[in-house]
């Protein structure tokens, strides 16, 4: 934490340190993969603060979703099925924290999927309950198939079994005259909320988890319904309006004909995802995949050739700017901070050092926006000017007149200041050590979470915070998300953690590849294989 006075010293010594592991030829060849080192004593700290999370949640939330730890209540704002469970049981298990896991288990046994008084989110819905209950069945029939408790080693059916009554309530979502599905739905009885038009992100973040539940059941339904709503993000139409820059689409499409609406988009919410699973697909399998593969190195070719900006203050920071249609936005979103490490995958993934390297740099500069704050942590939404565009070109404002000395100071102004417990820039600390084997990411993720738990640890559990430039948060909203589970407290503990079957490789090693909930998914066929 420091202080706004002496921000500019702090700033300046920070941008001096970051040498990129590219530059000192930290990143790795295929066939000379990075040295891990586990921290015990840090990983066991993050593992006391998923048990302080969990017991609160557990005292005053389950079977409910959310834990409102201030007021010691809870909040039904996922199905009311348990969210929060849901999305603990493969954190749970990476810990082997068997007690948490069994009595997971004794929940989602008794989780009724036809019925529910809430609205439901077909994108939420897959992302933490389908995908966790499909990585705990691949954890738990897989290497971790020894260790679950002899007693619940007939649970493990089960939880597959619950993951196709839960995919067969949603599927009536896709039954639209274009396949695109509807993400708002109803139940009791099925009903879609109809919508004229879906999101990039909310329609092609759902065919990991379906083509996955397809792959282990053998009925390929699942697995047709959530790639034909993929196959128009894959041939964008109409090309004027859907594709700006080459690879890098608008953000809605109608779902009564499959075309896009606008050209609209970014690497953060509502688009971000989409991006995310292109190359998460090919690593899953690269045999049916390719054509997902090409469509993510046309956006992040596009990506790096038209969206990269450097502040003016700070010209040696990389960020990715927005666009609204050819025009750019010079904003950005923690939720975009997950980009680095995705560039790390898929430069991993494709034998391709120019995208680990460009993925690092786009790691240091997320790390400046925690860096800079009074907490230690980064804000929701934060701008910057871009150098090579005129001050005054109308897309290219200064910083606010209050936020000046800040934004001179550190390369960035803080546009939403709020802080909902995301992952996304310890997610990419997690990818670029997987990646370089440098433990100044491992200290960086470390510092976050030592950030995080001094000012989000509230009542009887974490709760998200008002603004990170504030003392102490500048107070709590009394609300922990499922995905502090899912997320912060895997990634944060993994890193620290010694090398699993789950853990990202790489040397093209890989066993599983995480969902955009950190859920791991086992790679289809068992392990990757070789490029080349």
């Amino acid at each position: 934490m420091r202080s706004l006075s002496l921000a500019s010293g702090a700033a300046a010594t920070l941008l001096s340190g970051l040498v990129s592991a590219a530059a000192t030829g930290a990143v790795p060849r295929s066939n000379n993969p990075p040295h891990y080192i586990a921290t015990e004593s840090r990983a066991n700290s993050v593992r006391e603060a998923f048990l302080v999370s969990w017991e609160g949640y557990e005292e005053y939330a389950l079977p409910h979703d959310t834990l409102k730890p201030v007021s010691d209540e809870f909040e039904d704002d996922r199905n009311g099925w348990g969210a929060s469970a849901v999305d603990a049981l493969s954190t749970a298990l990476v810990m082997r924290e068997w007690d948490v896991v069994v009595s997971i288990i004794d929940h989602v046994e008794s989780i009724d999927f036809s019925t529910t008084k809430t609205e439901v989110s077909l994108f939420e819905t897959t992302i933490r309950y389908l995908g966790g209950l499909l990585s705990a069945y691949d954890l738990l029939d897989g290497p971790l198939a020894d260790e679950l408790p002899s007693n619940y080693s007939s649970s493990v059916p089960d939880i597959l079994k619950q993951a196709q009554r839960l995919a067969d309530n949603l599927k009536f979502a896709f039954d639209t005259p274009s396949g695109i599905p509807d993400n708002s739905l109803f139940f009791d009885p099925p009903r879609r909320g109809g919508s004229e038009t879906n999101g990039l992100a909310t329609i092609g973040t759902l065919v990991l988890e379906w083509t996955r539940l397809s792959d282990i059941t053998g009925d390929n339904t699942y697995a047709e319904l959530a790639q034909k709503a993929e196959g128009y993000l894959l041939d964008p139409q109409p090309k004027d309006i859907a594709e700006p820059f080459p690879g890098l689409l608008g953000g809605n499409v109608r779902i009564d004909n499959g075309t896009f609406t606008d050209g609209n988009g970014g690497w953060g919410g509502g688009t971000d995802s989409f991006y995310e699973y292109l190359i998460k697909m090919y690593l899953y399998d690269k045999d049916r995949f390719g054509d997902y593969r090409d469509r993510w190195i046309a956006a992040v070719d596009s990506s790096i050739e038209n969206l990269a900006s450097h502040p003016t203050s700070n010209p040696d920071l990389t960020f990715l700017a927005e666009w609204r249609g050819k025009t750019l936005q010079f904003s950005s979103q923690h939720l975009a901070c997950f980009h680095g490490g995705n560039f790390i995958l898929g430069g991993l993934t494709l034998d391709e050092p120019k995208y680990v390297e460009f993925g690092l740099r786009l790691v240091d500069a997320c790390r400046v926006t925690y860096a800079e704050t009074l907490t230690g942590i980064g804000p929701e939404v934060f701008g910057w000017q871009d150098n090579k565009l005129p001050p005054d070109a109308e897309n290219n404002p200064p910083a606010p007149d209050g936020q000046a000395a800040f934004y001179e100071a550190s390369g960035f102004w803080i546009k939403s200041a709020n802080y909902v417990l995301r992952p996304e820039v310890i997610e990419s600390y997690y990818y670029a050590y997987r990646a370089t084997g440098d433990v100044k990411y491992q200290d960086w993720a470390w510092e976050a979470f030592e950030n995080i738990n001094k000012t989000c640890r509230a009542g009887s559990g974490y709760s998200s915070v008002k603004n990170v430039n504030e003392k102490d948060g500048g107070g709590f909203d009394d609300f922990q998300e499922s995905f502090w589970f899912a997320e912060v407290l895997k990634y944060s503990f993994l890193i620290h953690n010694p090398d699993e079957p789950w853990q990202v490789k790489a040397d093209h090693t890989n066993e599983f590849v995480f969902n955009t909930e950190a859920h791991p998914i086992r790679i289809f066929g068992g392990q990757e294989t070789r490029v080349g």
